[in-house]
């Protein structure tokens, strides 16, 4: 077990980012098509293909899904995983014509320090490609891929994993590129709100505090109030079906209000995916109730990895990182 959304049979991750414009790509890359759906609660969304994955619609299954930051400019990053996957003769078969089937969300990093002045075209088509060729069993956490240029109102953002297996070993994971308007930590302290859900240090390990700050419960948010929004995925082996996979991205949207304070807000653009590999048989209610309380514990879990394991961004003003601040 790696601790990465890759311990879910089936499931590939590949980064691709750019230091000098402080933003990149996460694409999560299924090696056959996966059943997915998923769930958007922030008020402020940058999405594609969104109105595909409702339990309704005719396309069950899609090839990847892609999380980019460059907020509407990022929407073209989909477009580059596409192109990776037809060169590969992946796709949605219509006649003798193969349409890969790429929905994705966009996180806001332009206002970070990186370089934006890019020119005519935005660069993220180009980085969801690369970013589908990386695609592998291992990948960066921290400042990578779509986390590259996230923040916290306190700390730098960035991209996190987790995993866990049901009873009935069922393997689940999570992947998160944290951009939040609230807070992942319980005030200024090095504590997480996600520490009830730690496994094996993976954070830090200091718990949560005691007592709480008097303040612990004070609403902070940024100032800039649009440069939000947290993108996630969790995905399963087990077999489910569309309405299902929309039930578990719904309930796994508790790991956000978990993990993050506040969260889901006016000027987020929340959006939490949900994909089935189907390489283990169907739940039974019970198990799939099980199955969907642990989507949300790994994604709280995510999150706060993906902070954890930031690295602060080399410009002035910068926000400091988890370890910079709290001494790692």
């Amino acid at each position: 077990m790696r601790n990465l959304i890759t311990d879910v049979p089936g499931v590939l991750v590949g980064n691709a980012d750019d230091a000098a414009l402080a933003s990149g790509v996460t694409v999560i890359l299924f090696e056959e098509p996966a059943v997915a759906s998923g769930d958007v609660r922030g008020g402020a969304p940058g999405t594609r293909e969104t109105d595909l994955l409702r339990p309704d619609e005719t396309v069950e299954r899609v090839d990847a899904i892609v999380l980019s930051g460059g907020s509407g400019f990022g929407l073209d990053a989909p477009g580059g995983t596409q192109a990776w996957l037809r060169e590969q003769g992946r796709g949605y078969a219509v006649g003798n014509v193969r349409v890969p089937i790429v929905p994705g969300a966009i996180l806001f990093d332009l206002l970070n320090g990186g370089n934006k002045d890019w020119g005519r075209f935005p660069p993220y088509r180009d980085l969801g490609y690369v970013a589908a060729a990386n695609a592998g069993l291992a990948f960066a956490l921290g400042t990578a891929g779509a986390g590259y240029g996230a923040k916290t109102v306190n700390l730098k953002g960035g991209l996190g994993s987790a995993s866990a297996t049901t009873r009935e070993g069922a393997s689940v994971g999570a992947i998160a590129a944290v951009n939040a308007l609230g807070s992942v930590t319980v005030g200024d302290g090095p504590h997480f709100w996600a520490a009830p859900f730690e496994q094996n240090s993976e954070f830090g390990g200091r718990g949560l505090p005691f007592p709480f700050p008097g303040d612990a419960l004070a609403i902070r948010v940024k100032g800039g109030l649009r440069e939000n929004t947290t993108i996630a995925l969790v995905a399963t082996d087990a077999t489910l079906t569309k309405a299902q996979a929309h039930r578990l991205a719904m309930v796994a949207h508790d790991g956000l209000a978990r993990a993050i304070y506040p969260v889901h807000m006016p000027h987020d653009g929340d959006t939490v995916f949900s994909a089935a590999t189907c390489r283990r048989a169907a739940p039974d209610l019970t198990a799939f109730t099980e199955l969907c309380a642990l989507s949300a514990n790994v994604l709280a879990r995510a999150v706060a990895r993906g902070v954890y394991e930031a690295s602060a961004l080399p410009f002035a003003g910068g926000l400091p990182s988890w370890k910079d601040r709290c001494g790692g």
